[in-house]
């Protein structure tokens, strides 16, 4: 079974978790030409202050920024 998995910050709501999820699975299906019931996707949402670039924490560089 094929299985997509998405590292990345917080998805903001269900609905565009939703849209990801449908949208992976089906480019997935029609590259490998598999039933799309066979196919996972997992979301693994990370804190800013879990990821790093560059050798710095994100939540550093964000809040640098004047971000949350």
């Amino acid at each position: 079974m094929p299985t997509i998995v998405i590292d990345g910050p917080k998805i903001p709501s269900i609905e565009f978790k939703r849209k990801l999820v449908e949208g992976l699975t089906e480019v997935a299906a029609g590259v490998y030409g598999f039933d799309k019931k066979i196919i996972h996707v997992v979301i693994r949402e990370n804190a800013p202050e879990n990821v790093g670039s560059g050798g710095r924490l994100i939540a550093d560089i964000t809040a640098e920024r004047g971000g949350s």
